[in-house]
């Protein structure tokens, strides 16, 4: 093993977590038959190929190969290492962890990130006494109120205040014995003059004078935090930095508690600022997120789609709200998610919109809403005017836009609608579209956020399997299939005489920790210490036909004893043909007085040999 965390409290944390539970907290799951499916989360797709198994407790993608077991899901998605994972699931489902069984390094890397988490809820519970207990808080206790924020928002999202003043949360770290160096790490404090050569060590509070909003992740954990300040002060808005716990081009502010209606919904409002949440939700629309100071990400969007199905871009009437319009356009094309853009009146943003006017109003908008597309053609067309040179200046905002979708049909239909909408040659303006995708094509991620788009190394997908791998491939899943064929494959030492060494590993593996008569392979994916060897066997084990060599459906299969042995007895036949042919071959070079090829010959023979142990 890569982590040493006994394999009972591994057993211990699969027999009280669900797999289905903990994924379907991410991505909106449907019973498929025995399974579940849905939208992968990890490429983009519009038809759903992912599948997790309960009986199992494995997941797969048929489309990009991505599979394992609730710690690689966990790891995969939420960027974690695998003992950051185990201790995640184990901390969630109130399962101790010895942390003795682990190295120094590995206790060093997980502790350093349990701490950071716990001083961050402790730093929270400071803020929210700050805010409601103290006398210095009073001016935020104002301001809120002022805002028209209810205490039942303030207490909801667990509202705070960061008092005036250079080291009020830094003198109070210190009072709870926490060295500075991790409340540093946390992006809780800054060293004093940071940059300028001095070597005074002292530190100061990051957040000072403003109203404190905590960033949590949808598993409950304080990762981050976002302060804002009460009066003309800049910046008006500052977050967390990136630490081992936050990464804000993943994260959206209010997904936490927004999940369940974004999918009682079937969509989600994103907004900017953290007031426009706030105000939202105080008006019971609650299937609404916020974006944390960053552009909006293509994670942000695969995170997104496992909540809902359309997501609603609600920004300023301005051109930086346009602008953002514009950038988050390719994204969500190239995520195939329908999204559109509502804007409201000039001079509102959607905290002052549903304070003046209410929640009915902000609703009727939204239905109303245009599709990002044609909400950007329509903003071009106003920009460049109807002339000549406006309508090339149309196309050329377009195309790139319409070039980013996946889908071949719905940028066929665009095309035809941007040609119609400006009176161009629908050909001319397909061309264009098509340079532009080009371009995607040969750099997909440009638009999809640095992920594949094809099947993950590993996968097996697209492979040209020889005779021998291919059956050594299916030998491997029938194994994992169908556990009680591995007496036999070990009594008739079918592993020794595999020439496809790395799946000779597998199955070794697979002979020393077998899955359960019911299909658990939780045990084995926990040895498989790389994560090609863990998508592999996720595959074979879920029926992924292109792991296999294209072997057809195996997930489909029945596998009964004869059919088994056949397997076993077409191996064997075929390894004794090519015993057969390599005699032959060497007794034609002898013939030939090829010493060369000969010395060969005899080298592969004995390597043949002692695959095998015998003639």
């Amino acid at each position: 093993m890569a982590f040493h965390i006994p394999d009972d409290k591994l057993a211990e944390i699969r027999n009280k977590a669900d797999i289905v539970e903990v994924i379907s907290e991410r991505v909106m799951l449907k019973k498929s038959g025995k399974d579940y499916s849905g939208l992968c989360p990890f490429h983009a797709e519009k038809t759903p190929s992912f599948s997790v198994s309960q009986d199992k407790q494995m997941y797969y993608c048929f489309g990009c190969g991505a599979g394992g077991d609730i710690f690689s899901f966990i790891m995969k998605s939420d960027g974690m290492k695998f003992s950051e994972a185990v201790l995640f699931l184990a901390r969630r489902y109130g399962i101790d962890i010895p942390s003795r069984e682990m190295t120094r390094s590995q206790r060093e890397a997980i502790s350093k990130r349990e701490k950071i988490l716990a001083l961050n809820r402790r730093v929270m519970d400071f803020y929210a006494g700050s805010l409601v207990r103290s006398p210095a808080g009073e001016i935020a206790r104002q301001y809120l109120k002022k805002r028209g924020i209810s205490q039942k928002i303030i207490d909801r999202f667990k509202l705070g205040f960061a008092p005036d003043g250079w080291d009020r949360l830094s003198r109070f770290i210190a009072r709870s014995d926490v060295k500075p160096e991790l409340a540093e790490s946390a992006g809780l404090i800054v060293p004093r003059n940071a940059g300028r050569g001095n070597t005074d060590n002292g530190y100061y509070d990051r957040f000072r004078n403003r109203i404190i909003f905590p960033i949590i992740d949808v598993g409950g954990q304080v990762i981050g935090f976002g302060g804002r300040v009460m009066d003309d002060s800049k910046p008006k808005y500052l977050n967390s930095p990136e630490t081992p716990v936050y990464n804000k081009s993943k994260t959206l502010y209010g997904l936490d508690i927004a999940r369940n209606k974004c999918r009682q919904a079937a969509m989600v409002f994103i907004v900017e600022g953290y007031f426009d949440l706030l105000a939202l939700h105080q008006h019971g629309i609650e299937n609404t997120v916020a974006t944390l100071g960053t552009a909006l990400t293509a994670a942000h969007v695969r995170r997104l789609k496992g909540y809902a199905k359309k997501t609603c871009l609600v920004f300023d009437a301005d051109t930086a709200g346009i602008k953002a319009a514009q950038r988050s356009a390719p994204i969500f094309l190239g995520e195939s998610m329908t999204a559109s853009v509502m804007l409201l009146p000039e001079g509102h943003d959607p905290d002052s919109f549903v304070f003046e006017h209410g929640p009915e109003p902000f609703l009727a908008r939204a239905q109303t809403a245009e599709g990002i597309v044609k909400f950007l053609i329509t903003r071009a067309m106003a920009s460049h005017g109807n002339s000549i040179e406006g309508r090339v200046g149309v196309v050329a905002d377009i195309a790139p836009v319409i070039g980013a979708m996946t889908d071949s049909v719905a940028r066929s239909e665009y095309a035809g609608y941007l040609a119609d909408r400006i009176g161009a040659d629908p050909n001319a303006v397909m061309e264009k579209i098509r340079e532009n995708s080009g371009r995607m094509a040969s750099n997909p991620e440009t638009y999809r956020g640095g992920y594949g788009l094809g099947p993950e190394k590993g996968s097996g997908a697209g492979q040209d399997l020889t005779g021998s791998r291919r059956i050594e491939r299916m030998i491997i899943a029938m194994m994992i299939q169908h556990p009680a064929s591995i007496a036999d494959i070990v009594q008739k030492e079918i592993l020794e005489m595999f020439t496809d060494l790395h799946l000779k590993e597998i199955g070794q593996e697979i002979v020393k920790f077998p899955p359960s008569a019911h299909g658990d392979i939780s045990l084995l994916m926990n040895h498989l210490e790389d994560e090609d060897d863990q998508r592999l066997v996720a595959s074979m084990a879920m029926g992924g036909a292109g792991a296999m060599g294209g072997l057809g459906a195996m997930g489909e299969m029945r596998w009964k004893e004869k059919s088994c042995n056949r397997i076993i007895e077409q191996f064997l036949a075929g390894c004794s043909k090519k015993s057969n042919d390599l005699v032959c071959r060497i007794r034609a070079a002898e013939e030939n007085n090829d010493h060369e090829l000969i010395r060969q010959l005899l080298t592969e023979k004995q390597a043949q040999i002692k695959r095998r142990g015998r003639f």
